[in-house]
């Protein structure tokens, strides 16, 4: 049986921020979200986090989650934070403690340190310059023995660059009777939960230690700097998956992923794009420099031109959108629909050969098929109180800078003259012309192109 322990109570001083430290986010979520979402991966009978600074604030984030929230009211240690939780987990279980400040911890590192079957085991990594960290002492059955904070280190244990990362797994049984002879009898006056690592081997019980591979993972988030250097590693991990994909990445260093991005074979994404949400591209998809991409669907052969902003959107086949487009929630877009430059659709649903070029607002709108609809055209969807919808049906032509005031019917192969302000439902096949006042030509016959 698995209990899993995240620690999430401290304040992050160097954060220099009323928001709890867990909270602030990595890749668009908090880092606490990422700890979590790798704690569920793990299968365990039950998930605790303690939490303090802050309040309600950090278990409010995840009401929807199947957690148990243990407060520490006051901040007193790692030791104490575990003292809170203990009268929570199962006597029978095994613990793994993780830290709500470390988000890119591994579902692959962390079974790698359960798999030891010593009652207490660390994991530990080899750091390069391992000043100022706790260094981990093994004896000659390469078993831990102690955990020797730097400024108490010998010489020849500063020569040690294994150390201590936080995160272990304990038998709970073992940790119940070392957490009754805890102290704080130290200059800060706090409960450190290593000791425990003291207390096992005074008592010859091996202590064992699982070095993890990559330090991305075991690096703790202290200070903004921390913050945005994690983000980075994590950005460079989503890129270099990408990669392995087949994508073609401009450049690889700017791309921002917030959220769950698949793709399709042949996916073209310029520099500076970035994804939220969940985002799916289909086969040769090309993203345009700078867009902001979030819940959408897009479809194969579709091509974003850049700076287009796209939020809660379907589009379909071979579609052209933008450049400086904006596809809002609500808005589908089937196959060969052309949206352009400065178009903004909201609540529309445009179907297949339709074009909006330019400087356009269509919102709360059903477009039919083959409908062109020129430059500076608006629907006119709310009357200050209510949303109303605009119908334009299949080969529609709308004269540019038209106004269409909605609750109103544009038939199949209307025209509407540019610059008409239409407020009442215009017929089908009919040319309607509304400037000053509505009228419409009977007979009117669609000018045909000339053939050279």
């Amino acid at each position: 049986m698995l209990n899993i322990l995240i620690l999430a109570a401290g304040k992050g001083t160097r954060m220099h921020s009323d928001l709890p430290k867990v909270l602030h986010p990595v890749a668009g979520k908090p880092m606490l979200a990422h700890v979590i979402e790798t704690a569920k991966q793990l299968s365990p009978s039950k998930i605790l986090v303690v939490y303090g600074f802050g309040g309600d604030a950090v278990p409010d984030q995840f009401r929807h989650e199947n957690i148990h929230w243990v407060q520490q009211a006051e901040q007193l240690g790692t030791g104490h934070a575990v003292m809170q939780a203990l009268p929570f987990l199962d006597p029978e279980a095994k613990t793994l403690i993780m830290l709500g400040d470390v988000p890119l911890i591994s579902v692959q590192t962390c079974q790698e340190l359960l798999k030891n079957q010593a009652k207490l085991t660390l994991l530990t990594f080899a750091k390069a310059n391992p000043s100022g960290y706790g260094r981990i002492v093994r004896n000659a059955q390469d078993e831990v023995v102690a955990i020797v904070e730097h400024k108490d280190a010998s010489e020849e244990q500063r020569q040690i660059n294994e150390i201590n990362t936080g995160i272990m797994a304990v038998d709970n049984h073992a940790l119940s009777e070392w957490l009754k002879n805890l102290g704080n009898d130290n200059a800060q006056g706090e409960y450190y939960l290593t000791d425990i690592v003291g207390m096992a081997s005074q008592q010859g019980i091996a202590v064992g230690g699982v070095l993890a591979a990559n330090e991305p993972e075991i690096t703790g988030i202290n200070s903004k700097s921390d913050l945005a250097s994690i983000e980075r590693c994590y950005q460079q991990q989503q890129a270099a998956q990408l990669l392995q994909q087949g994508v073609t990445l401009s450049d690889p260093a700017r791309i921002d992923i917030r959220g769950k991005l698949s793709v399709g074979r042949d996916v073209h994404i310029d520099v500076g794009c970035v994804f939220e949400g969940e985002v799916h591209l289909a086969d040769g998809v090309r993203i345009g420099p700078y867009c902001v991409i979030r819940n959408a669907s897009i479809g194969v052969g579709t091509a974003i031109a850049a700076f287009t902003h796209i939020d809660d959107a379907e589009i379909g086949k071979q579609a052209k959108i933008g450049p400086y487009a904006r596809l809002r929630p609500g808005t589908v877009l089937q196959d060969e629909t052309h949206v352009g430059n400065f178009v903004e659709l909201k609540n529309a649903q445009v179907d297949v050969g339709s074009k909006i070029n330019h400087l356009s607002y269509v919102g709360d709108t059903t477009v039919g098929k083959q409908v062109n609809i020129g430059a500076g055209t608006i629907t006119c969807n709310y009357d200050g109180v209510n949303k109303f919808r605009t119908v334009i049906g299949d080969n529609a032509f709308i004269g540019s800078d038209s106004q269409l005031i909605a609750p109103v019917t544009i038939g199949a192969g209307a025209t509407i003259g540019a610059g008409s302000t239409i407020s009442k439902d215009a017929p089908a096949g009919e040319l309607t012309v509304a400037r000053g006042r509505q009228v419409t030509v009977s007979g009117w016959k669609r000018p045909e192109k000339i053939k050279k």
